[in-house]
């Protein structure tokens, strides 16, 4: 494209891929790791590719050769954080990258850094270690890792900077160890052996086999030499064998399995891995069973599903079952599918009464969105009749697409190949996804195949977003149309009110506030948090704080509000239960009495800045006994003291005592106490905001007497 800078692929002044191939294998080297891939970031910055990488098959990291900066992933984490990343064992792995460690399972340590110059991040480098490398990098290790790492960003930015931005090859440059060829002496030992041995290079190709290792197996020696083990011998490919040679590379430690060689034959593998290959081991093995298996029936040669590909699945499976709403959906399917098969555009349509929307696009300029956007399914244009016939579609280039469907109206996006997958869930057609590449592309039977699989995942994905967003959108509006609209101007008392969303769930809940005037010179103020973050939550909080204002304004004092409440929560016997605090001002008096129903005590900032929690006699939730009984108190409230009525969401965070916390909030209201309410409000809501994993939602009430004009 024209407005990238000139890249380097191998070759430049300073080496491009070549220098950085060299830096690989010396850092390897120096701190005995078996593995390393150098990833290159995008000119956009946003999508990672590799470009270098030794001692691992191209097979093993084809699900992240290409991916999105927001992938979660040791390597991407550095670069976006600048720093070292390690990954000490499988458990760590399982912790703190789920996903990853479901694609690679093994026992293995991990560094991975960022490659930057002084301004710019232009990628980022991994290495592995085998499973016995102790659960923390040595010094010395982490020495020579930031200083190969800061050497390589250095010479990334001198290209740059000349001019020549280093790039990824068309393909990853695999640097691989040097094969060996067998040995007359080492031959005549192993053919004396009873056992049979094999040679396997990291690509898992046949270099070495005794005759006898062939006569266990079954095949020719010439037919196996230069070949995958899996290929070559038909009863070996299946993805749990194929699993043990990708463990055995990854963790550098032995393992074995036992495979049953037709029609009756068991033999055991074991494998001994170095970094330049694995060492085999065959024997016959001796396999106890209760009876013998039913005879398999003739269904004719199947293409196995090579293990790489079940692991993409698996991966992109995950990913798939964290996205909540349509966005999330979109995202996923823009940030980690669409690079994962090096797409340049993809789009993602649903059907609504029998029109295509378009809910989400990447790559395609606007006019291409309101084409797609309210198209009929009746439609000739091609990605409708993905979802007429419910067929997917596969074209590799404008050629292939005219010769296979004359009748179609090609895409006017100025793509060259599609691939179009209708998303079909519970048996019912919910709409489309359509990727796209800028140049001519071959779709492979494999690659059809995870697509395809990957279509019904991303189907059920977005029916369970489209539900969530909608029933998330009817909580809002419930929710919205329950909360006080704005708090009453009310003659020597000032009030401010936020409401705050938790940050997990539907983001709804069953908190509110409300300040009712009872006439010329009293008020009331009742600040309430019903069980649940739901639509049934937000439904009866309604019913709590419309029965709180019909006690209220007909003269109850503040005990008998929320015993009255109480009375109707339990008659109705919702199931849920709620905690309140109520208050009623003498605005004359400048007085006020509360009652508490299992709600956090209140917190009172005296006008010379003192902060004290009011201890309320509290009574039962509302909702649980028939019979419980709510005391009140009454206390002095001078105009200029500040009175602060919440819910928990303010205070409690897992792992953190509550009584600190309310200290905690105590100071930051002494703090800006003296400020308007509407500051002041800001400023508490800023201190909960702070704990990025809330998962209750907040209501506050900030009510202040002043004295009236006159």
């Amino acid at each position: 494209m024209s407005g990238y800078p000139p890249t380097l692929r191998g070759r430049s002044r300073g080496g491009g891929l070549d220098a950085l191939a060299r830096d690989l294998v010396a850092v390897l080297d120096e701190v005995g790791a078996h593995t390393g891939v150098i990833y290159l970031l995008a000119p956009e910055g946003q999508v990672l590719e590799v470009a270098v990488m030794k001692g691992i098959p191209r097979d093993f990291v084809r699900p992240w050769e290409r991916m999105s900066l927001s992938t979660p992933m040791p390597v991407t984490d550095a670069i976006r954080e600048r720093r070292l990343v390690w990954v000490g064992g499988e458990e760590e792995m399982a912790r703190s990258y789920p996903g990853a460690a479901l694609a690679m399972p093994y026992e293995f340590a991990l560094a991975a850094l960022p490659l930057s110059g002084e301004t710019t991040v232009y990628g980022g480098l991994y290495v592995l270690w085998s499973g016995s490398h102790p659960s923390s990098l040595a010094p010395a290790e982490r020495e020579a890792l930031l200083t190969v790492t800061a050497s390589m960003g250095k010479e990334l930015e001198e290209a740059d900077k000349a001019g020549y931005r280093v790039r990824p090859g068309i393909e990853p440059r695999t640097l691989h160890a040097p094969r060996l060829g067998p040995a007359e002496a080492l031959e005549a030992v192993a053919a004396r052996l009873p056992e049979g041995l094999c040679a396997l290079d990291a690509d898992g190709r046949i270099t070495f086999v005794t005759p006898r290792g062939a006569e266990l197996i079954g095949e020719q020696i010439w037919r196996m030499l230069g070949s995958p083990l899996w290929t070559v011998v038909p009863w070996l490919s299946d993805p749990v064998y194929e699993d043990r040679h990708r463990a055995a590379l990854i963790s550098q430690q032995p393992t074995s399995f036992v495979a049953l060689r037709p029609p009756d034959r068991w033999l055991s593998f074991e494998l001994y891995p170095t970094i330049s290959g694995i060492t085999m081991r065959v024997t016959p093995a001796v396999v106890e069973q209760e009876a013998g298996p039913a005879p398999l029936p003739d269904v004719g040669p199947a293409t196995p599903t090579r293990v790489g590909t079940l692991y993409h699945v698996l991966h992109l499976a995950g990913a798939l079952t964290e996205a909540v709403g349509v966005q999330d959906v979109v995202d996923l399917v823009a940030g980690q599918i669409v690079p994962a098969f090096g797409a340049d555009a993809m789009a993602l349509l649903a059907v609504e009464d029998g029109r295509l929307s378009v809910v989400g696009d990447r790559g395609y300029p606007p006019h291409v969105r309101e084409r797609y956007d309210r198209l009929p399914l009746t439609s000739p244009i091609l990605g409708t009749r993905a979802l007429a016939t419910g067929a997917p579609g596969f074209f590799g280039s404008r050629e292939e697409l005219e010769r296979i469907r004359p009748a179609a109206v090609a895409p006017d996006d100025g793509m060259a190949a599609w691939a179009f997958l209708p998303l079909t869930a519970s048996r019912r057609l919910v709409g489309a996804c359509i990727l796209a590449f800028a140049r001519p592309h071959r779709f492979t039977v494999e690659e059809r195949a995870v697509l395809i699989s990957l279509g019904g995942l991303i189907a059920q994905a977005l029916e369970r977003a489209r539900l969530y967003d909608a029933k998330l959108g009817l909580a809002h509006a419930l929710q919205e149309n329950l909360l006080p609209h704005a708090l009453p101007a009310l003659p020597g008392l000032t009030a401010a009110a936020r409401y705050l969303p938790g940050t997990e769930g539907m983001d709804i809940g069953g908190d509110f506030y409300d300040l009712i005037r009872l006439d010329e010179n009293s008020a009331a103020a009742v600040v309430g948090d019903v069980q649940g973050h739901n639509v049934t939550a937000a439904a009866l909080m309604g019913q709590v704080r419309t029965a709180v204002r019909a006690y209220a304004t007909a003269g109850a004092d503040p005990g008998e509000v929320l015993s009255r409440t109480n009375h109707l929560l339990v008659d109705l016997d919702p199931g849920l239960f709620a905690s309140c605090v109520y208050v009623h001002f003498d605005l004359r008096r400048h007085r006020a009495c509360l009652a508490r129903a299992g709600h956090p005590q209140p917190l009172l900032r005296d006008p010379g800045g003192g902060v004290r929690p009011l201890e309320v006699p509290g009574g039962l939730l509302l909702g649980i006994d028939h019979e419980a009984e709510y005391p009140h108190m009454e206390i002095s409230l001078p105009p200029g003291a500040v009175l602060a009525l919440y819910t928990d969401g303010l205070v409690e965070t897992p792992g953190a005592d509550i009584e600190d916390a309310q200290a905690d909030l105590g100071d930051e209201l002494a703090r800006t106490g003296d400020r308007p309410l509407e500051e002041i409000a800001d400023a508490l809501i800023r201190y909960a905001r702070h704990i990025s994993h809330r998962n209750d939602d907040i209501a506050l009430l900030l009510l202040r007497p002043v004295l009236e004009d006159g």
